[in-house]
């Protein structure tokens, strides 16, 4: 059997595709068959990684890419690198332990949202965003269709849950429901991180029934890491310096 056909049988499409390349390297290296074929197999295994990465961030579903390599925390004095940085490794997902980004617009919640579940999707676990009132609304399609539980299962199996625009826009007492069932399918076995514009003290506003409300914030605020990115907005001074350069 001929290479080229042994490795597509293999699913081995890197080795496929760099065997001549790599072979001729080692002739004129003069590189043991050992050397050769490890050569051969990590590359086989680090095109296989690639390719993991970028599927768990399609299954994300971030609606832009968002580094944390790209945040300006220069223009934030809010946020520290360090907290950040900690937040890159996968420890406090696997620990199932909250994240809460509060401040206002333009702040940075955003990015640093994405931008971390982007670490953690590379790091090679599953990663799903959305913003809170698509999830509700989700639910509440999955619900009227008797597809709760499906809905809610698929959920609940997510590694890394990231939850855009909390609070944006407040809920009834049945999508306040819904949310809470997901998050208490989640507590303390999977992580869920959440972008908001409102601090603890106006989430009753958003969920109407304080009960209810005070569910919700013990399981997003139980063992949570908080980030704060204030209120003055970067995206206002990026503005400001783009029209009148001569200000800054």
């Amino acid at each position: 059997m001929l290479i080229d056909e042994a490795c597509r049988d293999l699913k081995l499409p890197a080795f496929r595709e760099r065997f001549i390349e790599l072979a001729a390297t080692s002739r004129r290296e003069q590189a043991s068959y050992k050397q050769f074929l490890l050569e051969l197999l990590q590359t086989e295994l680090a095109d296989r990684d690639l390719r993991r990465q970028q599927r768990l961030l399609r299954l994300a579903r971030f609606p832009r890419p968002k580094r944390l390599e790209d945040f300006d925390f220069d223009r934030n004095s809010n946020v520290t690198p360090e907290v950040v940085a900690e937040l890159k490794s996968p420890a406090w997902v696997r620990e199932g332990r909250p994240l809460v980004l509060i401040g206002d617009s333009g702040t940075g919640k955003r990015h640093l949202l994405i931008g971390i579940g982007t670490a953690i999707a590379e790091a090679g676990m599953t990663v799903r965003y959305t913003t809170t009132s698509a999830l509700v609304n989700e639910l509440a399609e999955a619900d009227a269709g008797r597809r709760l539980s499906s809905v809610i299962a698929r959920y609940s199996k997510v590694d890394l849950l990231c939850l855009d625009e909390f609070g944006y826009l407040n809920l009834d007492r049945k999508g306040a429901k819904l949310l809470f069932q997901i998050l208490t399918e989640r507590e303390e076995r999977k992580a869920t991180a959440v972008a908001t514009n409102s601090p603890f003290t106006e989430w009753d506003k958003i969920f109407g029934d304080p009960r209810l409300c005070a569910a919700i914030a013990d399981r997003i605020t139980f063992r949570c890491t908080l980030i704060q990115t204030g209120t003055e907005s970067y995206r206002f001074q990026t503005t400001q310096e783009a029209l009148f350069p001569a200000s800054k």
